[in-house]
């Protein structure tokens, strides 16, 4: 069925989902009504949502409800580009093909569906969701941790039915703003360059990946937890640093290790004492630093101005600079041709009832990624 032949009005759905109803408190499985998709909105069945650093952030900072991969359930009016069946990647930024940004070529930032905090639909500015009458709110126009969802159809992505939906839901996330993003995208890593990344959670594996992709010479990782230097060599990283076991700055190890300081750093923890490490251990006269964490705490980076007058340079992106429905059916093409690596980022596997289960590893810093498998 499409949009443009016979339309036919869907109907509320009763189904479950994972409440946040008080920071930091375990979520509550609730049953809630979904409501049929406004104009140019589609309403989706759940198969399987990752579990990202941003989603525990949220609901640490309690986000009233949270949120992939999915099949589409029904259509509202005006859409024409799905139909009901086809398989969806839903991405918490969308693409609308008209605005400012989105002509200009130089841009991932939608003016019309770019990322939504306040808990509401683009549309209307209301919500989807309800329990006994009481508005449950999105999480980025998402809302992925539910049997049912209903998002803008721009900021759907149509895949491939054969792409196993259970791995390609990293890549509306952490792998695809990591792994081509942010080093190719935005960077633009060159064979031969030096780069060091500053946390080797999934964001911070996958710009290893892009780089070593790129056929950078040396990409030095540091993190805090030795465990992770093993894993870190299967995705690029040539030389890993414990910053706890070392007694002086960590700059200044990088620019003894790189002859003067890495062509390119990147700042994958989200925390602006780290962007302003970074950028300390780039090189003067060309140096790059690219931040990609969100952080929980002083949002302001402090930085003397003389590195900037040194050449140095130090840039922010949101989702890699990707355009979600211009290019992230390349990177599925990509990962089908085994060309990206998204399976060995895929640490755990749970079911929907898990879901507490699942942020606690998350906090603990005991997984990657975390997929959540909605019930067949």
């Amino acid at each position: 069925m499409s949009s443009s032949s016979s339309y036919e009005q869907p109907q509320v759905i009763t189904c479950k989902a994972a409440v946040a109803w008080r920071a930091g408190e375990p979520l509550v499985i609730e049953e809630i009504e979904v409501s049929p998709p406004q104009p140019l909105e589609i309403r989706i069945k759940v198969v399987c949502t990752s579990l990202c650093r941003s989603d525990l952030s949220a609901w640490e900072s309690q986000r009233p409800m949270y949120v992939f991969c999915s099949v589409v359930e029904s259509i509202g009016e005006g859409v024409t580009e799905f139909e009901k069946g086809d398989h969806v990647l839903a991405v918490f930024t969308g693409e609308c093909g008209s605005c400012r940004h989105c002509v200009s070529g130089k841009s991932n930032m939608c003016q019309v569906l770019g990322m939504e905090r306040r808990g509401l639909m683009h549309s209307d500015q209301k919500t989807r969701f309800s329990i006994k009458g009481k508005p449950v709110y999105h999480y980025c126009a998402v809302s992925s941790f539910s049997e049912y969802t209903v998002v803008h159809s721009g900021c759907a992505v149509k895949v491939h039915p054969l792409a196993p939906l259970h791995k390609i839901c990293l890549l509306s996330c952490g792998a695809a703003a990591g792994s081509l993003g942010a080093a190719w995208n935005v960077a633009d890593v060159q064979r031969g360059s030096s780069v060091v990344i500053f946390g080797l959670g999934t964001v911070g594996l996958s710009v290893a990946q892009g780089a070593k992709l790129r056929g950078a010479a040396q990409i030095i990782g540091v993190d805090i937890n030795s465990s992770k230097a093993e894993q870190a060599k299967t995705f690029g990283v040539t030389d890993f640093i414990n910053s706890n076991d070392i007694s002086e700055p960590i700059h200044q190890v990088i620019k003894r290790m790189t002859g003067g300081g890495a062509d390119f750093s990147f700042e994958c923890v989200g925390d602006t004492g780290v962007a302003t490490t970074a950028l300390q251990s780039c090189s003067d006269g060309w140096g790059m630093t690219v931040t990609l964490g969100v952080p929980k705490a002083k949002p302001e980076v402090s930085a003397h101005y003389g590195l900037f007058l040194s050449g140095k340079s130090l840039k922010g992106t949101l989702f890699g600079g990707w355009k979600p429905k211009s290019d992230l059916p390349s990177l599925i093409e990509k990962y089908m041709n085994k060309e990206i690596m998204i399976d060995e980022l895929v640490t755990h596997d749970l079911a929907f009832d898990d879901i507490n289960e699942a942020f606690e590893l998350m906090r603990e810093g005991k997984c990657l990624r975390c997929v959540i498998h909605m019930p067949e």
